[in-house]
């Protein structure tokens, strides 16, 4: 997504971040195949860290993107009532005109799969934030 964004030019009109709805990997690195294959398309992940998703990131952040069903609904358990309606699955953002992913909801976990793994998450993720950005788009114009 930063990438996508710095694309538009739209660094600094939109902040992103990533957390986790566990505890297993925060202060951690990505995993390092995710890393291997983000380098292979130009992102770098070195500098990112897990860290847990916390009560002030439902304020801040005007969406809560989920990658799959599990985490949205841990994030549905932490986030105040009248913030549930900033929770979304990032697929749900994917263009109807990419044929490639029509009818999947959640992201694929690749950790224990192999390398196909990981590049199936950055064509989703990709695909998907072209997506968000486009949606997102118009409400920056203004």
């Amino acid at each position: 997504m930063r990438h996508q964004i710095s694309e538009a030019k739209l660094d600094g009109r939109i902040a992103v971040d990533s957390a986790g709805t566990g505890d297993w990997h925060i202060g951690q690195p990505p995993d390092e195949r995710a890393q291997r294959a983000a380098a292979r398309r130009g992102y770098d992940l070195s500098d990112l860290r897990g860290r847990q998703i916390a009560a002030p990131d439902f304020e801040r952040f005007d969406l809560l993107i989920a990658m799959d069903d599990a985490n949205l609904a841990n994030l549905g358990k932490l986030c105040p009532p009248s913030q549930r309606d900033k929770l979304r699955l990032l697929m749900e953002f994917v263009p109807e005109s990419d044929q490639r992913w029509a009818g999947e909801r959640e992201v694929a976990d690749p950790y224990f799969g192999g390398v196909a793994g990981f590049e199936q998450v950055l064509d989703q993720c990709e695909a998907a934030c072209r997506g968000l950005l486009a949606v997102l788009h118009p409400q920056l114009a203004r």
